[in-house]
């Protein structure tokens, strides 16, 4: 469940989840570093915006890069076309996204996005209904997204609430210095400490990241 927030005319509907609240009641009471961590960001919580396909396309553009380079490259990409849409994206010349700051493996993957969504390979008014799994199997088909994109994903367009993103470089940080005093930490640590989150993992790990740094990322 999600609840949508009016926007003005013209400009981008942000969703929030529904279940909000009650995660960070539930992880207060169960974690002593969230009931310190979730009151210091105020109402901040997960937003999502734009459809799947800008979704995935954003986090293709992002791989391996800073969030501010990130940004840069996607805000010249997005003036490409007149309006980003899987059809938009196959007529445009790949000198113009070269030129925008893409590298040709990414250009590659997001020729190959729009592939699939234009063709119908994939349905995403389909994942909706399917389970965390099922969607990361669906998603992983498509050239440049492996789990990690998968799962940020779930969290940032889906908003499933219970998804534990081992492979991410931030959470593994934030729970090294929230919960180890900075000492390394395994995949196995991780699990261990996220088993007191669920069933609203996603929650406790969108405030982990705010831990490292306030300003929220959105896809």
């Amino acid at each position: 469940m999600s609840a949508a927030r009016k926007a003005p005319a013209g400009a981008v509907q942000v969703t929030t989840p529904a279940y909000w609240e009650e995660a960070c009641r539930h992880l207060a009471r169960k974690d002593r570093v969230m009931k310190r961590l979730i009151p210091q960001f105020g109402d901040a919580c997960l937003q999502s915006r734009g459809d799947a396909f800008t979704t995935l396309a954003r986090s293709i553009v992002g791989q391996q890069i800073s969030v501010r380079a990130a940004q840069t490259v996607w805000d010249r990409f997005v003036r490409l076309p007149r309006t980003l849409t899987p059809a938009s994206v196959l007529k445009l010349k790949v000198d113009d996204m070269r030129a925008a700051g893409l590298s040709a493996r990414k250009i590659e993957y997001l020729v190959d996005l729009a592939l699939h969504f234009d063709s119908g390979a994939i349905n995403a008014s389909s994942w909706a209904t399917m389970d965390d799994e099922s969607v990361i199997a669906e998603l992983v088909g498509i050239r440049g997204i492996g789990r990690w994109t998968a799962e940020m994903f779930l969290i940032f367009h889906l908003m499933r609430p219970n998804v534990l993103p081992l492979d991410d470089v931030g959470l593994i940080a934030g729970i090294s210095q929230s919960y180890f005093s900075g000492d390394p930490v395994s995949r196995s640590d991780a699990r261990e400490v996220a088993e007191a989150w669920a069933p609203y993992r996603s929650v406790a790990t969108w405030y982990i990241w705010r831990s490292l740094d306030p300003q929220p990322v959105t896809y």
